[in-house]
């Protein structure tokens, strides 16, 4: 196994060299400007820890993997693709952000069903006029950092990219061309003489939704479980990460971390990337 490092920041060679004498590492390899791969490393129960308090995302990568390995990452896009929950920023145009970001909040840690926490936020947004969604794409909606490149990078390696959030259709649909992505799903708000009616059409699309899409499409592109990349950061998103050889925790809850295969708490989603090789 390869231990690989990464950070937001320059990472001094004391706290490197710190880590390869734990992990028992042969040999230091500089990867990038902010990332190091320590090979041959050995798992240490020191590592977790010293990493977080430094502020340094790790990961243990068999020697063999590559990037090329993988044909489909799915995504979810609130606060993993996107900075922002979509729902708080709507519902902040009607002076509600706070009671429903508690909704939210609540449904991502999963101490609520997150059907029923959607339900619950959507009917607070009843009333508002079509126009806030665009507002809030157009004012409010920021990539995570490095989403682009990450995206660039797995375009030239040929790898197929999917979004599914348990956010909305007008936001998603919009991604999709801007960013290149290759498949898209999400929930469909009401929409009733240019307000919306507090209610979403259809099924809520759920983490069983989630999951569902991930198998749909891996199935259409003929690929197998282990060709898959899953990345999330709230409860909603482990049955799909559950089905994917790698899963990947950005920016996430505790929950989530705590199932995910790795975790990227500190760098952008490049660091995928920088995992993962290229």
């Amino acid at each position: 196994m390869n231990l690989v490092l990464q950070a937001p920041h320059d990472l001094p060679a004391d706290q490197i060299e710190h880590l390869a004498r734990q992990a028992a590492a042969r040999a230091i390899e500089q990867t990038g400007r902010r990332t190091f791969r320590l090979r041959d490393a050995q798992p240490h129960a020191e590592i977790e820890p010293y990493c977080f308090e430094h502020h340094i995302d790790f990961g243990f990568v068999p020697r063999e993997r590559r990037l090329s390995d993988f044909g489909l990452l799915v995504m979810d896009m609130d606060s993993t693709l996107i900075t922002i929950e979509c729902i708080d920023e709507i519902a902040g145009m009607q002076g509600l952000k706070p009671q429903v970001a508690a909704i939210t909040e609540a449904a991502m840690r999963g101490e609520i069903d997150f059907a029923e926490s959607l339900r619950r936020r959507v009917a607070l947004l009843a009333g508002l006029e079509e126009g806030a969604l665009q507002r809030v794409y157009d004012e409010r909606l920021c990539l995570n950092p490095g989403a682009e490149q990450m995206l660039d990078t797995l375009r030239l390696q040929g790898i197929k990219t999917l979004l599914v959030s348990g956010g909305f259709l007008f936001f998603t649909e919009r991604l999709k061309p801007r960013l290149g992505l290759d498949y898209t799903h999400a929930n469909t708000l009401e929409i009733i003489d240019g307000k919306l009616t507090g209610r979403v059409l259809g099924n809520v699309f759920d983490a069983q939704g989630k999951a569902d899409w991930l198998v749909k499409i891996r199935d259409e592109l003929g690929l197998g479980p282990e060709q898959v990349i899953a990345m999330g950061d709230g409860a909603n998103d482990l049955k799909m990460m559950a089905l994917a050889g790698v899963s990947i925790a950005y920016h996430a809850k505790p929950v989530v971390r705590a199932q995910a295969n790795y975790a990227l708490n500190f760098v952008g989603l490049d660091g995928l990337v920088n995992l993962l090789g290229r």
